[in-house]
């Protein structure tokens, strides 16, 4: 028997296939005297495979785990400058009306420069002054920074963060669908195992009945 036919023609929803419980082992196995051989070569190929798919989702799920709380911070910090943005062209509206002595607090807050942190490694961070700016750079990957105006920028982080959590959902879904399949086919192995542990035994007690049945009294 092939690897090919250890899978059923039912997949989940990401295409990977389901693996069928063997519920009568003579029957999968076309017979009383068939050979398991095979049979047992292809259900390990079905968990190597498996196996595979498993590792790979797994460090796919690691790598998305990683980016998400990365993107949600590069969001938030995009959003609050537009916020700081618009406070501050709000600020300057209201100069227009009001005499300077009674501008509130938020606004004199506003009319500071941003002051912040950034980090240079690991271990070292050094204090930087943010001019007024209405543009961003995002890194996008494989060395790539591109520039985009902050209403563009919080749609693309809102769009990766979309996808990100909907891809990491996904792969949760399909390492549960794996280790199912996983569970069932240890059980098909250990199943025809036994089956054919099974036969040898009662062949064998057949023969010896048949000699003793043949031997002179």
């Amino acid at each position: 028997m092939s690897s090919k036919t250890v899978f059923s023609n039912e997949k989940n929803p990401r295409g990977i296939p389901k693996a069928p419980f063997v519920t009568n082992v003579e029957e999968y196995l076309g017979g009383p005297d068939a050979e398991v051989e095979g049979t047992l070569k292809s259900f390990q190929d079905a968990i190597a495979k498996y196996r595979y798919m498993d590792s790979n989702l797994t460090q796919r799920r690691q790598s998305l785990e990683e980016k998400i709380p990365d993107i949600r911070k590069t969001l938030d910090m995009v959003e609050f400058l537009q916020e700081r943005r618009e406070g501050r062209k709000k600020a300057s509206d209201e100069d227009v009306e009001d005499d300077l002595d009674d501008l509130d607090d938020d606004n004199d807050y506003l009319k500071k420069p941003l002051k912040t942190t950034y980090e240079l490694n690991d271990t070292l961070f050094a204090e930087a002054e943010l001019e007024e700016t209405d543009t961003v750079y995002l890194w996008l990957g494989a060395n790539v920074m591109l520039s985009y105006k902050i209403p563009a920028a919080i749609t693309l982080l809102k769009s990766k963060l979309d996808a990100a959590q909907t891809s990491l959902d996904n792969t949760i879904e399909d390492l549960e669908f794996l280790r199912e399949q996983l569970t069932v086919m240890e059980v098909n192995t250990a199943r025809v195992y036994n089956w054919d542990v099974k036969r040898r035994r009662e062949r064998r007690e057949r023969e010896e009945a048949q000699k003793g049945s043949k031997s002179p009294e």
